[in-house]
């Protein structure tokens, strides 16, 4: 039989557990939805993982037509993603988080800027992605630092099968969007490969309304990005692979705010643009020493680069970050009932900044060990991670979980779990606005997840939880950054999937409450309702399907005097496969032409809205011909 990681997980569950047929390598496990790897950093039945996974793989993809990654996680209950427009900073906000308490990977490394925590997610394209994985809670202790609020994983694009496998994508819609990828996969049964890459151009909209003259042009987004996976099996014990995702190009954007003119001594504008390149490159050797002893090892180098240019001035600014990374894990199978999982981590950042940072590398080094138990009557979790970091010290974290079958279509699961953030460089070392003394910000959080399998064509996930940050960073009247906020999340979410009269529905719903504890006040731009829905239905040839995002109001500012309107967008999308090898695509976005907002700005001492896009519409196909 030839060797899987996934052996070594499965091999320790009851047999209720296995109805889903276990594929043989890591290429075919990241096709198969039932399974996620990100939650115990190995391949497990979604029943098995104690954490709330979201899971979206290639056939989810395509069936949805996203037109980014952003597009993807607003699906997710308790998750929500703002951003001023195509290639504009996303901000991720998992279960009432910030976007730098919530960790990024690619094929299980690190891709974040040291500078200011930012993932830049906008820039990853959708055609490179194999599946996404979306962790919602805590997972430091399988992960260490900044993955408080959760962890969202994204792998590259894998092989589609044996023999040579081409496609070609092409697809043009308002605002003068182009996006165009082409790809070949294709292998055997020791070697497989995929490469593809892809163009995306969009002349985009103008993102402010009132402001400088230079503000009044559409703000253009252009995006080259190449995958590239190999994977070859030496025999049935041992493999090895690599995996490179690159992104680079260049996006527009306003400064309503303006560039203080120091020979003028005035406010003048300007006509910003950054220079972008996102890239991850990891290497893996899968190893299965003996019946009871699998272990993987993992290197990895990624960067994150930004240049930020004027055309109407000489100003730029480089923040650049360069991170190798170097992962071991081992998984020990003690018997029937219990498993170890064992590794360490290390890695190092290096900042390129023409801004004087008074330090600009880091290292971090960390152990962890995870027991788990799988009995009839319940299952336990316990995880123990310690972290050395070369500038904010040692970290301990904790997490344990407790699972209760009540019969054989519902679980209980109870959680508690341990998180922290390490400070940036922007916070530690930023020249005049920074805080050398900074401690991590800690996270406790407890949870309560009810699954049930309500009939053979209904799936019920739901959540309640609690989660408490200390020592959190926020600056003060100096604009000094300090261990001095504290917040309290409260939060509920459900995710259900129903098939009925043909029809196959995802609805999630998610309610959260994230407070300052110290002011009272909601932690801005998060909205404390959001609601997700997804109809999908095929008539042969033919598929049809529409999305639903609904959205409450929330504060723009910390201290919620200015508020932002609740709203709610529908989406059109519809596919026909023409031939075996030819299938066109069509999708409407924002069909009412809604008005909405998330985020406002400051002009002359009035708060004015940026602009999101009004209805879109693309037209595009997809050719698979058979070689």
């Amino acid at each position: 039989m030839k060797f899987s990681r996934l052996a070594l997980a499965v091999s320790v569950l009851p047999a209720s557990l296995l109805a889903v047929e276990q594929p043989g390598s890591l290429e075919e496990q990241l096709k198969v939805p039932a399974l996620v790897i990100t939650s115990g950093r190995q391949a497990e039945p979604r029943a098995q993982a104690t954490t709330a996974t979201s899971v979206f793989s290639r056939a989810d993809i395509e069936r949805l037509q996203p037109t980014s990654v952003v597009e993807l996680l607003r699906r997710v209950p308790g998750v929500q993603v703002t951003d001023n427009g195509s290639g504009s900073l996303a901000s991720l906000y998992i279960r009432g988080t910030k976007s730098a308490q919530s960790l990024v990977l690619v094929d299980g490394m690190r891709i974040g800027s040291a500078s200011s925590g930012d993932s830049n997610l906008q820039h990853i394209n959708v055609d490179q992605i194999e599946r996404i994985e979306v962790l919602r809670g805590p997972r430091s202790a399988v992960y260490g630092a900044d993955a408080i609020g959760g962890v969202v994983q994204i792998f590259t694009r894998r092989s589609a099968g044996e023999g040579l496998k081409p496609f070609v994508r092409a697809s043009y819609g308002s605002n003068h969007t182009w996006q165009r990828s082409a790809g070949l996969s294709g292998g055997d049964g020791q070697t497989r490969f995929s490469l593809a890459g892809s163009l995306d151009e969009t002349d985009g909209i103008d993102r402010t309304g009132t402001s400088y003259a230079s503000d009044q042009d559409h703000d253009a987004y252009r995006n080259k990005a190449f995958s590239l996976s190999l994977s070859h099996s030496f025999n049935d014990s041992i493999e090895a692979g690599v995996n490179v995702l690159d992104q680079r190009g260049r996006t527009e954007f306003d400064n309503p705010f303006g560039r203080f003119d120091m020979t003028t001594f005035e406010s003048v504008g300007q006509a910003p643009y950054s220079d972008f390149t996102v890239s991850s490159v990891s290497s893996y050797l899968d190893a299965q020493i003996n019946d009871t002893w699998g272990s993987r090892l993992e290197v990895g180098h990624s960067e994150n680069r930004e240049e930020s240019l004027d055309k109407l001035s000489d100003e730029r600014g480089v923040f650049n970050t360069y991170r190798d990374s170097v992962n071991w894990l081992n998984t020990l199978t003690l018997s029937d009932s219990h498993s170890l999982l064992l590794g360490a981590d290390w890695y190092e950042d290096q900042l390129n900044s023409n801004t004087a940072f008074e330090e600009q590398q880091r290292w971090n080094q960390a152990a962890f060990v995870q027991h788990r138990y799988e009995g009839e009557s319940f299952s336990t979790e316990l995880g123990l991670r310690h972290d050395k970091n070369e500038q904010f010290g040692s970290e301990n974290t904790w997490s344990g979980a407790l699972t209760l079958p009540l019969n054989a279509a519902n679980d209980l699961i109870l959680s508690y779990s341990e998180g922290f953030r390490a400070p940036t460089f922007n916070d530690l070392y930023y020249p005049d606005y920074s805080n050398p003394n900074l401690k991590p910000e800690h996270s406790k959080s407890y949870e309560l997840q009810w699954r049930s399998e309500l009939a053979e064509t209904t799936r019920l996930e739901a959540s309640l939880y609690r989660t408490d940050i200390e020592d959190a960073i926020a600056s003060d009247q100096n604009f000094i950054p300090q261990n001095i906020a504290k917040a309290r999340i409260h939060g509920f979410e459900a995710a259900l999937q129903q098939e009925l009269f043909g029809w196959q529905g995802q609805l999630g719903v998610a309610f959260v409450d994230p407070r300052d504890r110290d002011s009272g006040h909601t932690l801005n731009r998060r909205a404390r309702r959001t609601l997700s829905l997804d109809l999908d239905r095929t008539f042969g040839d033919f598929a049809v399907g529409a999305t639903w995002r609904a959205v409450s109001s929330s504060y723009d500012d910390p201290n919620n005097k200015y508020e932002l309107a609740g709203y709610g967008l529908l989406g059109l999308r519809g596919s026909w496969q023409a031939t075996p090898e030819l299938k066109l695509e069509a999708k409407i976005d924002n069909l009412m032409d809604k008005d909405y907002q998330q985020a406002l700005y400051e002009h002359e001492g009035t708060r004015y809205a940026y602009r999101q896009a009004g209805r879109t519409a693309l037209l595009g196909f997809v050719w698979t011909p058979k070689i």
